[in-house]
């Protein structure tokens, strides 16, 4: 679904049974150094997830594990009671050690237990959408997600969770996944640079299955090119701007969730990526990715 019903840049798209922005946001920057701890501006971070949802934003990407527990009890701070429309999607499957690692957390119990610190964060009695994310973080590992999945489709059964997703998963996990339950949505790295996913990105598309791309600007390492910064000259707008136009233009089923904890540099990201892309445009882009 693409129609605009929304004025925010590319319109909405089905996810399960709601419908949203396909420009979100993500919550992930709203922590502190390297996800953790409080943000330096708590003010300031509820003022931003507050104009996420002024601005028509009805789907926001976050974790327990973030923080730990911070960006979800920010998210409940400045939104509960959550508007009918906002989706909050949140992940399980790792959680945090003192170092600030990412240690996987897939056993059964370990799952019930995350899913349960979700629920208390955001102060809900069943979670929008759950990713279950596999591999590490060096990205996506080869491996059945059988076990770990089910028991999400248990707790799903339960009441818990409305929505399955996969994150960090390689293209025979997203399948195996769908094999067991219905899956709505995938979250993997993929932007302009990193263009692992495009097989997948098409087969979903073709399946109606929602494709989020996390570090859609590059995450921790910017995206630096060329070919970006000429087109963006050209638009008279930011590189960082086109290059989530782009994942816009790519297919109708990419929903973004840029970060950011500053509200200027939100509603620049909004703006700017409005941009209008012409085929010569993307044409010029498309070639930085390979």
């Amino acid at each position: 679904m693409t129609n605009s019903t929304t004025s925010l840049p590319g319109g909405t798209w089905r996810l399960g049974s709601s419908v949203v922005s396909r420009f979100g946001y993500g919550a992930m920057q709203l922590a502190g150094p390297y996800v953790m701890g409080p943000p330096a501006d708590h003010a300031g971070a509820l003022t931003v997830l507050r104009e996420a949802v002024e601005l028509g934003i009805t789907h926001i990407d976050t974790s327990d594990a973030y923080g730990p527990r911070v960006t979800n009890e920010l998210i409940r701070e400045a939104l509960h009671p959550y508007p009918e429309s906002l989706l909050v999607a949140t992940k399980v499957g790792a959680f945090r050690d003192a170092q600030g690692g990412w240690p996987t957390a897939r056993r059964p119990e370990d799952l019930r237990k995350q899913v349960h610190d979700n629920l208390d964060g955001l102060g809900v009695a069943a979670l929008d959408l759950v990713y279950l994310r596999m591999g590490d973080a060096q990205g996506p590992q080869a491996g059945s997600l059988a076990e770990a999945f089910g028991t999400l489709v248990d707790l799903q059964r339960d009441g818990l969770i409305r929505h399955l997703g996969v994150s960090n998963v390689t293209a025979e996990q997203v399948a195996e996944a769908q094999s067991i339950a219905p899956v709505v949505a995938v979250q993997n790295m993929y932007n302009l640079a990193y263009r692992h996913d495009d097989p997948l990105i098409d087969r979903l598309a073709a399946e109606h299955v929602a494709y989020v791309p996390f570090f859609p600007l590059g995450g921790f390492s910017p995206l630096q090119s060329e070919a970006l910064s000429a087109v963006a000259a050209r638009l008279r707008s930011t590189p960082m701007a086109v290059a989530l136009a782009w994942l816009l233009r790519r297919s109708p089923h990419i929903l973004l969730i840029p970060g950011t904890s500053k509200v200027a540099h939100l509603r620049e990201n909004v703006a700017g990526t409005g941009v209008t892309l012409t085929d010569a445009d993307v044409a010029e882009l498309d070639r930085i990715g390979r």
